[in-house]
């Protein structure tokens, strides 16, 4: 038998299918309990291992194209089991058919330097097979776990995608150059040579693609860090603002009791005295709303009122500010500005007003402050691997990080933040030691 033959287009089917559900596992691990995703999934080995089995001889001139092809496959597998974008798919699909080839060939040559010793034999090569393959998918599970998640994925634009794709394309044509030319430079026509080069091509190839990776997610986390800083900001600001404001509409209101007083003394007249009356009742509603025992919230509070007053949205609350002292008052500001200002959005869009209901609590629950925060809520939630909501807003990449900072500003404290809903209201509970 001749030594260094080319590798198997069944075990390169095999590798390439099995890159596919490596990267699935990672991104719809519960999709694959389904008996419906192993049907489909057996359905696209057999189609591969056929497709690349029935191209084994064609001419030089056609094997790209079917290259290609069988890639064209493991993109439409991997859209169909990881219900990804378009984006999301293609990038997966470039960073699976070169790992693909690598583990293919790596596989390979080791099988053949057994078989230049003088071990040619089939159950050697069925366990190197099965050890380098079984290997390679675990340690690609283990090193792309923390990275590889639905929400980078989500993040990924056409320039990611671009850039994996040119990235495989490269390695792709240069470790199989030999192959089709071997008096180019960093070629070789030695069989030896060329696997010997196919697999430590194909080895950087991967390495770099999941250098790019990593540093994608380290801007991607930068720019987390960074939206989230500014939505503090904001809302510090917001606070401050507020409060500027309410001290000057306290002086008005002060003012205001005093005129009130001097027009009882001089008149008497009915229609008059309704009207006191009802400016009276309205100064002391002002006074009497929100008074929790901490100024901080009570400032939000009192400002969220008067926009929900605006948009005819009722806003009640029952809280015991004084559970709050521990806080930074930036740490009250994200958690219940951020909280409010989510709950006063969506109430908005209900038409009926009368479902328009934002309602505040926070109390002390055996050694910890419990707060939720509840709006009416018809639409249902839907969560994505991280426990953060999906956004239903088309920039996805600048939203959703109101909710992160609250569960960052709990965590600070050593709680923990959930949303969930129940009977149409959407609830954000807190739980925090107390301090």
């Amino acid at each position: 038998m001749e030594l260094y033959q080319d590798i198997p287009r069944i075990c390169t089917a095999i590798a390439e299918w099995g890159a596919c559900v490596a990267y699935l596992y990672l991104l719809k691990k519960e999709r694959m309990r389904s008996l419906s995703f192993w049907t489909v999934s057996i359905l696209v080995l057999a189609v591969q291992s056929v497709f690349l089995v029935v191209t084994t001889h064609v001419p030089v001139i056609l094997w790209n194209p079917c290259m290609a092809a069988a890639a064209g496959i493991m993109f439409l597998y991997l859209m169909w089991g990881g219900e990804m974008s378009l984006y999301g798919g293609w990038y997966c699909c470039a960073r699976a058919f070169l790992l693909s080839e690598l583990i293919a060939s790596l596989e390979w040559q080791i099988f053949t330097f057994f078989q230049a010793e003088g071990y040619d034999c089939l159950w050697l090569q069925i366990l190197l097979f099965a050890l380098v393959y079984l290997a390679c998918f675990g340690l690609t599970l283990h090193l792309e776990r923390p990275f590889l998640t639905q929400d980078y994925i989500r993040q990924l634009t056409v320039r990611e995608g671009m850039a994996a794709t040119g990235i495989v394309v490269c390695i792709f044509a240069f470790s199989n150059l030999s192959f089709v030319y071997s008096g180019a430079p960093f070629t070789s026509s030695f069989r030896a040579d060329i696997f010997t080069i196919r697999t430590l091509v194909d080895f950087g190839g991967v390495m770099v693609l999941y250098v790019y990776q990593s540093r994608i997610c380290e801007y991607m986390a930068e720019h987390e860090l960074s939206a989230m800083n500014a939505i503090l900001k904001s809302q510090y600001d917001q606070y401050r603002n507020y409060q500027d404001s309410l001290d000057l509409i306290h002086m008005k209101y002060h003012d205001l009791k005093h005129q009130i007083t001097a027009l009882r003394a001089e008149t008497d007249e009915d229609r008059r005295r309704k009207w006191l009356d009802a400016m009276e009742e309205e100064v002391s509603a002002f006074e009497t709303m929100h008074k929790t025992g901490n100024q901080v919230l009570d400032t939000i509070l009192a400002a969220k009122a008067f926009q929900c007053r605006k948009q005819k949205i009722q806003i009640t609350c029952v809280a015991d500010g004084k559970l709050l002292d521990h806080m930074h008052v930036t740490d009250i500001c994200s958690m219940f500005g951020n909280a409010l200002d989510n709950a006063i959005e969506h109430v908005t869009m209900l038409a009926d007003e009368e479902k328009r209901l934002i309602h505040v609590s926070v109390s002390a629950r055996k050694g910890f402050v419990f707060i939720k925060i509840e709006n009416y809520c018809q639409e249902a939630i839907r969560k994505n691997e991280n426990g953060f909501l999906d956004t239903t807003k088309a920039d996805r990449q600048n939203h959703g990080y109101g909710l992160r900072s609250i569960y960052a500003a709990a965590q600070k404290y050593g709680g923990s933040a959930d949303v969930t809903q129940e009977n149409n209201w959407f609830e954000l509970k807190i739980l925090m030691p107390r301090g």
